[in-house]
């Protein structure tokens, strides 16, 4: 017979952290940090949450009336919120080489997700594209110096958790600079799924039915525990909210029940340039997978709290690259943003962004300051009395200024470069974004868009005609940036057959499109079953 493994959150996170650090005293030991003061003992902690594909609206705070995230809001809130952060990257893989380097993906090379298919092997996936995509770097170079190197030369303990996608043995997490590895290998989504048993060589199956993510969040916890008293560099990477889509059978009733009451919409999709994309948020596996992954925050940030060391722990919450809405799982809608995951327009590239530093004085304070994941790197240096390095994070900025509340008037143009096709409908594209014109190049053609954010790209309205003198600087300003950094470029595929994109084409539209709207209402419907296990989160007894 099959015993459904679930727990309510309160009762999780209470038997955890009573598992894990015992009762915590009320009182303060005289080296513990007091409110609003940096320990003069001792670095920095930092706790890095890196969560993959979660969009800029998926969470409550930012606007989703659908998912329930009350502990990255409650973060958020003691955070400073930067409304205009940005993920290097629309994929994944070139995101988070660019959180450990500092630098954008031309000038790294890791331009798309490792795996890919690039040249002529691109034709196998029958896209019937214009393009051959770019060559790209397959792994995370030796000679990156990576902020999880600098902090362990620093006499930073450190660990990585979850989901890496930078290569596979000779470049995973403990070739560059973390001691301590539970979960990261070469796969960029759950090998096995998200319930034990996973196939996960670097993470053991405990307990048949254990939630994935749940485990990341403990292991991180437990080694916070272990490393109270020593300055740690924890990145907890969570694989959630990546497909597969795979949830418990309460979970997902709260958010079926709860799409009903708020009125399931007759249409969830539109057609996009190439694919279908969905424009609601009511996906109630998807709503379930958000969740669980807000409940593992609770369990690490609770972790902090009961060792004693949140007051001295730098705490970072963001995502590499946007929600899904097209092409993977169509998971989530990003609107207003236009677009999502490898889409070049904002929705592929528009984060979370929170930065908490506890002793000083932004508790929810926000800023319109545009940023990038490169700012990470020598931001946590300098927030750790480190020293820069601008010759590695050569594309980053130091924002500790802005945490500080100081005068903050920078201007630097922002750059990406995705030579590839995505498989949520993106296209091989170019990117500038300075003093709050966005250009977009493309390199089917060479034809370009611009934008004036926030406003009009949310319109898709493209204003270059009205504007085509600074359209030409910028476009310039691009393309001297790319050869300079030694950029990598798609070629025109000589067997391009037109007849063959238009037919397929006409099959999305045709075929795809409904069978999506009427697997929507399946995930909708009150009997839906996926198995009789619900993806392993039902424990078998014998």
């Amino acid at each position: 017979m099959y015993v459904l493994y679930f727990l309510s959150f309160k009762t999780l996170m209470f038997a955890g952290i009573l598992l894990l650090f015992g009762c915590k005293s009320n009182s303060k030991g005289k080296d513990e940090v007091d409110s609003g003061t940096q320990s003069l003992l001792r670095k920095p902690n930092i706790l890095f949450v890196l969560v993959d594909d979660l969009g800029n609206h998926d969470l409550g705070i930012s606007g989703s009336a659908f998912y329930e995230t009350p502990n990255v809001d409650g973060l958020a809130k003691q955070s400073m919120i930067f409304t205009n952060g940005y993920a290097a990257s629309s994929v994944c893989s070139p995101s988070r080489a660019s959180i450990m380097t500092g630098k954008f993906t031309a000038r790294h090379g890791i331009t798309d997700w490792i795996g890919a298919k690039v040249g002529t092997a691109w034709r196998t996936r029958n896209r019937h594209n214009k393009l051959l995509p770019a060559e790209y770097i397959c792994n995370l170079p030796k000679n990156e110096l990576t902020l999880a190197e600098v902090m362990k030369n620093s006499g930073y303990k450190t660990y990585f958790a979850g989901k890496w996608h930078l290569g596979d043995e000779g470049s995973l997490p403990e070739d560059h600079g973390f001691e301590i590895n539970k979960g990261g290998f070469h796969a960029g989504s759950p090998a096995g799924g998200y319930f034990s048993p996973w196939d996960n060589p670097k993470l053991t199956n405990k307990q048949k039915g254990e939630n994935l993510t749940l485990r990341l969040a403990f292991e991180t916890a437990q080694f916070i525990k272990e490393n109270k008293d020593v300055p740690f560099f924890a990145f907890l990477s969570f694989y959630a909210v990546h497909a597969p889509l795979q949830t418990s059978e309460i979970k997902w009733k709260k958010y079926r029940d709860k799409a009903e009451k708020m009125a399931i919409a007759e249409t969830g999709y539109k057609m996009e340039r190439d694919l279908p994309i969905r424009v609601v948020q009511d996906n109630p596996v998807y709503g379930a997978l958000v969740e669980t992954m807000d409940d593992a925050v609770g369990i690490v940030l609770g972790a902090l709290e009961a060792n004693g060391v949140a007051d001295n722990t730098i705490v970072v919450f963001t995502s590499d690259n946007g929600g899904v809405a097209s092409g993977d799982h169509y998971a989530t809608s990003n609107l207003p943003l236009r677009g999502g995951k490898g889409y070049q327009w904002e929705g592929g590239i528009r984060e979370p962004f929170f930065i908490k530093v506890p002793w000083l004085n932004n508790t929810g304070s926000k800023t319109e300051f545009p940023v990038i994941n490169t700012d990470f790197y020598p931001t946590l240096l300098d927030l750790a009395d480190l020293p820069l390095l601008p010759q590695q994070h050569a594309d980053g900025i130091n924002l500790k200024p802005l945490l500080e509340g100081k005068d903050f008037k920078i201007e630097r143009p922002l750059f990406w470069h995705y030579p590839h096709y995505g498989n949520q409908g993106g296209e091989p594209t170019s990117i500038i974004q300075s003093e709050g014109w966005k250009l977009i190049h493309y390199w089917e053609d060479g034809r370009e868009e611009l934008f004036k954010l926030p406003s009009t790209e949310k319109d898709e309205l493209n204003i270059i005609s009205e504007y085509p003198e600074i359209a030409k600087e910028l476009s310039e300003h691009l393309i001297s940036w790319l050869i300079e950094v030694g950029a990598r470029f798609p070629e025109k595929d000589t067997e391009y057959d037109k007849v063959e994109a238009e037919k397929r084409k006409f099959q999305i539209e045709n075929s795809l499109l409904p069978s999506l709207e009427r697997e929507r209402l399946e995930l909708l419907s009150k009997g839906f079953l996926p198995n009789q296990n619900w993806w392993k989160s039902k424990l078998i007894i014998d």
